[in-house]
């Protein structure tokens, strides 16, 4: 029998809520009410909610490009989740997403580990890492893409940006909404949203929650998942905050590799064709997280943040899956029948964060400096026990059933008994790292600002195989620098430039059984950032270089096993722009990225060799994404009016090939009505046109088809 996931979902769940319902009590026994005037509001919820590394500064000070998506604006763009929220910012590309379960993207180009979903940030935590499932949006305010390296003060993260998101917490203010929504693929989705008024007047409880169940257009995909989000805030004294958030979530979903390519071409099967087994039933992938927060305010200067988190993720189940390997495809003999693998997953993930910061100013002399100074450590525990069946090489005498063969024209489900699978990875890896940071923005003038920064780490990897008890290890230190400047040509318009480096952990080890060296990354940028109209319209304009390498690439000496020897480089400009002209609100956000190998290579999963000058896989050089909408009047009730576009150019779709998936272009149009002040009705229609299109491929027989048209209605009821 496989290993079962050491994940106890009701277990952690239960002591989630357990540990909720105790900080709840000790806000008193007092019935929720109104808070009794906006001054008490903003001292107990608002004093000194400070957002962990990024000080006290505005975004025309910071010499870095950062675009923050708001709720309005994917509420706007009809994002349900965190793939889909990210398509709203140019500068962020589709990945290989693992058949749907997790969250896979490149910032400027750049991706991380394919083996892992991308790291993202939760209120400057590191919390994606893990297997989970994709993030839903539910819970969250607001997504921040921080682009570029930012490991003088983050720590080690993606190389080509972070990606942070802020969740929902308590308000203070009593409020409550409930929606439901239903698209004609079947898909019902309802979603809640609790706020308490002040509690004994010490503090607030917030809970936000969804439930989505229905088909998709995959013929025989079906689909479940929840989420629970709640949250509490306690004043502990004057200055002094604790918040307490509970994660748990949960998504059954089969996997699914998509379609493949006939003779290079992605459009000569129907997107909605689901080439897995039905019989393997779906992939479980749970999470339940939780995140502590203290606040204090030391005095009018300097303040305090102390934080925890702990989550624990585990992927359980089937999959079938296309063989990639021509000596193995029967559809490269026939040009019918898909050879795929059989594979099950037992995964389990614990990932645990400290973190201690201190910001405030000083003054020496003339000079201004707004330090943020911190220590933070990590823990990751990634538990991996894999099986598969692999169809042998094609020989004379090699079956469809040996194959496990599906005709890719006209499947039949089950026509084969499920094989059975064998073990191929059972391996515990352990990474921890400690990290001391400083940053100092220093006033040199009224215009000029220098802001440099310095991080040491001190990390450790140990990775065990069970199969034969043999462990390795390695521990190494980093320093990331980083260093920028700020002029204020007026006061809505500043010019910057910043440089920084980072680091990542490789996962695996080499032939020799020896972990890799950190996967390296380094970014140079300028820009101009503006405030029109009364800040009315916000936006930047930015060049960028960008440099990677101990990239992991096949070993040619040793087949089926890894170095870090790769190198890439990405460049390119970005547009951003946000708020409001006249009645109008607009979101605009292009990018170009040329990002490339600059060091030849064997790609590790295919051993074909990568040329210098190759692209990147899934980085289209050219990205726009656009929203408008309009505020109305009709009937003497609000109505607004809008749509959105979404154009990404052509992608190479398979690594040291010439394989790419086409262009495309999506169009979303929206309209919203507020029947009375408590009831809210809205329709959408995504991909207006009926365009066929490939967001992201891995190889030409695992290509992920886009959503065709789809019509969602839904209603939304405040209390």
């Amino acid at each position: 029998m496989p290993a079962q996931p050491r994940l106890r979902f009701s277990t952690f769940f239960t002591s989630g809520t357990v540990a909720l319902l105790s900080v709840t009590s000790l806000l008193g026994t007092a019935n929720a009410q109104e808070a009794p005037n906006n001054a008490s509001i903003e001292e107990i919820i608002v004093t000194n909610q400070a957002r962990a590394y990024r000080g006290d500064f505005t975004d025309l000070e910071t010499p870095q490009a950062i675009q923050v998506l708001d709720n309005e604006l994917m509420t706007q763009a009809g994002v349900t989740d965190l793939t889909d929220a990210l398509s709203l910012s140019a500068a962020v590309s589709r990945q290989n997403n693992f058949g749907g379960l997790w969250n896979s993207f490149a910032v400027r180009g750049f991706a991380g580990d394919g083996n892992l979903p991308s790291n993202f940030m939760v209120n400057g935590f590191n919390a994606g890492r893990g297997f989970g499932g994709s993030r839903d949006i539910a819970g969250i305010e607001a997504v921040e893409v921080l682009k570029g390296p930012s490991a003088a003060l983050f720590g080690r993260g993606e190389p080509g940006g972070t990606v942070n998101l802020l969740t929902k917490r308590p308000t203070g203010i009593a409020a409550a909404q409930v929606g439901i929504s239903a698209d004609d693929f079947g898909t019902v989705r309802t979603e809640a949203d609790y706020s308490s008024g002040l509690i004994a007047e010490r503090g607030a409880v917030r809970a936000v929650g969804f439930y989505e169940d229905g088909d998709s257009f995959r013929d025989t995909v079906s689909y479940k998942k929840y989420g629970f989000f709640p949250s509490a805030l306690f004043r502990i004294a004057d200055g002094t905050t604790l918040t307490y958030e509970l994660e748990a979530s949960r998504q059954t979903v089969p996997f699914d590799r998509g379609i493949v390519a006939v003779d290079g071409d992605p459009g000569r099967l129907p997107p909605s064709r689901f080439l897995g087994e039905p019989g393997d039933g779906p992939m479980d992938a749970r999470v339940v997280g939780h995140q502590l927060e203290l606040n204090h305010e030391i005095n009018q200067s300097w303040g305090l943040l102390l934080g925890a988190n702990l989550r624990d993720t585990s992927l359980t189940g089937f999959s079938s899956d296309p063989e990639f390997f021509g000596s193995r495809q029967q559809l490269s003999v026939d040009g019918r029948n898909l050879t795929r693998q059989r594979r099950h997953r037992a995964y389990d993930a614990e990932y645990s964060v400290f973190r201690a910061e201190l910001n405030g100013d000083i003054m020496t002399g003339p000079l201004t400096h707004r330090i943020i100074a911190g220590v933070d450590s990590d823990r990751f525990e990634n538990d991996q026990v894999f099986r598969r069946y692999r169809a042998p090489a094609i020989g004379p005498g090699t079956t469809l059933q040996d194959s496990y063969a599906i005709d890719i024209y006209a499947p039949v489900y089950g026509q084969f008994p499920l094989p059975a699978t064998s073990p191929l990875t059972d391996r515990l890896e352990v990474l921890k790292a400690t990290g001391i940071y400083i940053q100092d923005q220093i006033n040199l003038t009224e215009h000029l600002q220098v802001r440099v920064g310095l991080r040491h780490d001190d990390f450790s990897q140990r990775t065990t195989n069970r199969f034969n008890n043999r462990t390795v290890t390695q521990s190494d230190t980093r320093v990331s620098p980083q260093l920028g400047i700020v002029y204020t040509l007026t006061g809505n318009t500043s010019l910057y430039s910043t440089y920084g480096e980072g680091f990542r952990a490789n996962s695996g080890a080499d032939f020799a059984g020896r972990t890799f060296d950190p996967n390296q990354s380094s970014s140079l940028e300028a820009g101009i950032k503006f405030e029109l109209m009364n800040r009315q319209l916000q936006g930047n304009l930015a060049i960028f270089e960008q440099k990677q390498k101990n990239m992991l690439t096949a070993d040619a000496q040793n087949p089926g096993f890894s170095v870090a020897i790769g190198e890439a480089r990405s460049r390119g400009l970005e547009f951003d722009v946000l708020g409001r002209l006249d009645d109008y609100n607009l979101h605009l956000s292009y990018a170009y990225v040329d990002a490339e190998a600059s060091r030849g290579a064997l790609d590790v999963d295919f051993g074909r060799q990568i040329a210098s000058g190759d692209r990147l896989i899934n980085v289209p050089r050219h990205t726009l994404s656009t929203q408008v909408s309009r505020d109305l009047v009709l009937a003497g009730r609000p109505v607004t009016v809008g749509g959105g576009m979404l154009y990404v150019g052509e992608r190479l779709g398979e690594t040291a090939t010439d394989f790419m998936l086409p262009a495309y272009t999506l169009v979303r149009l929206h309209a919203g009505y507020e029947l009375n002040s408590s009831i809210k009705l809205r329709a959408e229609i995504d991909n207006a046109f009926d365009e066929e299109y490939f967001p992201n491929s891995y190889a030409q027989v695992w290509i992920q088809p886009g959503t065709p048209r789809r019509v969602r209605v839904s209603a939304e009821v405040t209390f």
